[in-house]
């Protein structure tokens, strides 16, 4: 009975916000880039494999602890295995197309669902996050079928929004449970540390140092362009300024990535059909609307996702180093800025500098 108010209040809420919307903003309408100047790499298409998608109970014999879900290619083979966190009050299966893109590729996706509509402290949520990734190397076999595998040598970290600062203090090694394994590299989708630069979320990750972070994995960060913009007058912001992309792009490391999807905002991402309790939380915030796709904003997530964990975890920088040096002509939407900190540039010389004067990564391959 509590939950059916609970949804009716939300239903009721999102009328509100639609009226409001439909009153005071205008649609936020990509910049498109003409056939004739735009050549979409293959990272940004649906790859060869069939993504297959699961979930995964703690009742179950395999015993995770957290309930899972699961998305992995149908054909038999051992894949990379990216852990991949939630945003604040998210359910993990609105992250389904991006996740079925992915592993299209040839890429298993494990998805906790750390916590409901109460938001756990920062702190309670990173040690749920470590506990599931020590389940990993032992439990995600048991999840699989017999002639599938996960490549836990290739174990990416990801999340967005409040998941992403969760999967940025794991790898700072902040989690009052200590991990077990290896994480080989890093992706922040719209990551946010708090509500402002005086209120950052515990334990605080940001210092507002160059280079500060504690760890040398590589690192690709894609912000957004709305999402320090309000959705309404007096609103505020779903990726404030000083806590979000720009300023954990600042504090990683080389190698380190930074791109920007100029028209889209915090929850463009997500899949279009996540019920009345996701739209609610998508209208709070920033982005594309009305009749504006949202898939090229998955596209290019899930592009440079897997562009980067080719580069990184298996030496193929090609697609990368396309991206990097000419965005614009191949990602499915609009990115700038897009900045780079390459493998072995000093970080007293860094700052968030433009990416033409810091792209050599790898130049080579090109």
């Amino acid at each position: 009975m509590h939950r059916k108010k609970m949804e009716t209040r939300l239903v009721f809420l999102l009328a509100a916000l639609l009226a409001t919307v439909l009153l005071e903003s205008k649609p936020v309408l990509p910049t498109l880039a003409s056939e004739a100047d735009h050549s979409v790499l293959g990272v940004f298409k649906t790859g060869k494999f069939h993504p297959v998608q699961s979930d995964e109970g703690t009742a179950s014999s395999c015993s995770p602890p957290r309930s899972l879900l699961i998305v992995r290619p149908e054909e038999k083979g051992t894949y990379p295995v990216i852990l991949f966190l939630h945003g604040t009050a998210c359910h993990n299966s609105w992250y389904s197309d991006i996740f079925k893109f992915i592993s299209s590729h040839g890429y298993i996706v494990v998805a906790p669902q750390l916590y409901g509509l109460i938001l756990p402290s920062g702190q309670v949520e990173l040690d749920l996050a470590a506990e599931v990734a020590n389940w990993l190397p032992s439990g995600l076999r048991c999840v699989l079928p017999e002639d599938i595998e996960g490549d836990m040598h290739n174990l990416a970290l990801a999340g967005h929004s409040r998941g992403g600062y969760i999967a940025f203090a794991l790898a700072l090694g902040l989690a009052g449970v200590s991990l077990d394994l290896h994480i080989s590299a890093l992706i922040g989708v719209d990551p946010v540390a708090g509500t402002s630069k005086t209120n950052q979320m515990e334990p605080k990750i940001l210092n507002y140092e160059s280079c500060s972070f504690n760890f040398s994995i590589p690192v690709a960060i894609i912000g957004t362009g709305l999402g320090n913009k309000p959705a309404f007058p007096l609103w505020p912001t779903c990726a404030p300024d000083g806590v979000s992309h720009t300023e954990i792009f600042n504090e990683c490391k080389p190698p380190c990535s930074h791109f920007v999807t100029t028209d889209y905002g915090h929850m463009d991402v997500l899949d279009d059909d996540i019920g009345p309790i996701g739209m609610v939380e998508r209208l709070i915030c920033k982005g594309s609307r009305w009749g504006v796709s949202r898939d090229p904003m998955r596209r290019t997530v899930g592009g440079i996702s897997v562009a980067f964990l080719e580069a990184f975890s298996k030496g193929n920088y090609t697609d990368y180093n396309k991206i990097l040096q000419n965005p614009n002509y191949f990602a499915s939407a609009t990115l700038d800025p897009v900045q780079n900190k390459s493998e072995g540039t000093s970080c007293s010389s860094l700052s968030a500098m433009s990416m033409s004067a810091t792209f050599d990564l790898h130049i080579d391959e090109l």
